[in-house]
């Protein structure tokens, strides 16, 4: 098997049965594995709710380092439509020809970068710079501030030997503080500010409103990003004719994002909490227990995709569910398919070839299941 692939882990439990089993700090979860089951159940809000205890429908749960609502992630209609009304115009702005510019910018100044050094630790110095200088096109902050974030590391949630990190997550709590106070005292345009001065049901978002819908911001696209970037990187080092496809054939850059991000789902899953005592595959769930959408399993789904474990640049049906699925799609998806559709190009119009030197792989233990996500490092040569 090539160092790039991830397999499915999933596979014997979603044919044999439709769901798994896991224990997250004494908060156990039902994992939903199924395409169809996830869509179904991630449609259902109504019994199984994202607005429970915050932090609690993240897996692993987040209720011990955080009491902030994330929002509009962790809110349920009808009060979602509002804030999702609200915000969702600022997260499409990267459809906007000024925004793919600069993204372009920036993309091309890291590629250069690298193409001049003689190894690169991608995770590092490569995923989490371009993560880090594309989140300030997003909020429309100076460029510079990027260094902070990157100082931060690639979690801002967990460390090296946490996996949940209370004082970690603190200087992220901390730092949108600040930059909330700064705003109020001198409003700009960027996303802060507008917060600030925009209204629901005809009253300002409160201080805890702006700092949920900020948090989000920050933690939702950041290891996701990262461990997209960073796995399509292996991929085209082991795929270099992958390269040659998309820069003889550019028109194909759409669909290919869609397939290296259903391959890759850069999220595991994501948790949901019964209303009610209710049934999935067969299998009982009591109310108030939890639940996964496990996003990474229905992308393998032998029922809804053709050779679901491998990479196909130019698959045509690609139903995949790793930006979510129905009310609570992923707000940052339109950010996240620009930054990698901005990649490819790039790199098909720059880079020949990639020699991977080392790696560490990044293995989520979940339950039953070991799940390879990405790496913890991955030393490569680029070359022009």
């Amino acid at each position: 098997m090539k160092k790039s692939a991830l397999s499915d882990p999933f596979e014997k439990a979603r044919l044999e049965k439709g769901y798994g089993k896991m224990n997250d700090q004494d908060d156990p979860v039902t994992m939903i594995l199924g395409l169809k089951e996830v869509r179904k159940c991630a449609h259902n809000w109504k019994t199984f709710q994202s607005g429970a205890t915050p932090g609690r429908i993240v897996v692993p749960s987040e209720v011990n380092i955080r009491d902030t609502r994330q929002i509009p992630f962790e809110v349920d209609p009808p009060e979602h439509k509002g804030y999702r009304d609200l915000v969702e115009p600022w997260f499409k702005r990267p459809l906007e020809a000024d925004y793919q510019r600069k993204l372009r910018q920036q993309m091309d100044e890291i590629v250069d970068e690298v193409l001049k050094k003689d190894t690169v630790e991608v995770v590092s110095d490569f995923s989490l710079r371009l993560q880090s200088r594309a989140l300030t096109l997003l909020l429309n902050i100076p460029y510079e501030e990027s260094e902070v974030w990157i100082g931060w590391g690639t979690h801002v949630f967990r460390s090296e030997d946490t996996a949940l990190d209370g004082d970690k997550a603190n200087i992220l709590y901390d730092y949108i503080d600040e930059q909330i106070s700064k705003a109020i005292e001198t409003p700009g345009e960027d996303l802060y500010s507008m917060l600030l001065a925009s209204e629901i049901d005809g009253r300002k978002l409160s201080r805890e409103e702006v700092k949920g819908v900020m948090i989000l911001t920050f933690a939702g696209g950041r290891d996701t990003v990262i461990n997209a970037v960073t796995n399509s990187i292996a991929y085209f080092a082991e795929h270099p004719e992958s390269l040659a496809q998309l820069k003889e054939h550019p028109e194909i850059t759409g669909r290919a994002v869609e397939e290296l991000i259903r391959y890759f789902a850069p999220l595991t899953h994501m948790g949901r909490v019964a209303t009610k005592d209710t049934e999935v595959c067969a299998h009982a769930v009591k109310a108030d227990s939890r639940i996964s959408l496990c996003w990474a399993s229905a992308n393998r789904d032998t029922r809804a995709f053709e050779n679901p474990n491998e990479i196909m640049l130019d698959r045509k049906l690609n139903p995949h569910v790793s930006f979510g699925f129905s009310t609570h799609n992923c707000l940052g998806a339109t950010h996240a398919r620009q930054i990698m559709h901005t990649l490819l190009i790039s790199l098909a119009e720059k880079v020949k070839s990639i020699d991977i030197i080392d790696y560490k792989e990044n293995i989520e233990e979940l339950g039953e299941f070991k799940r390879k996500v990405g790496y913890d490092h991955i030393s490569v040569k680029f070359h022009a």
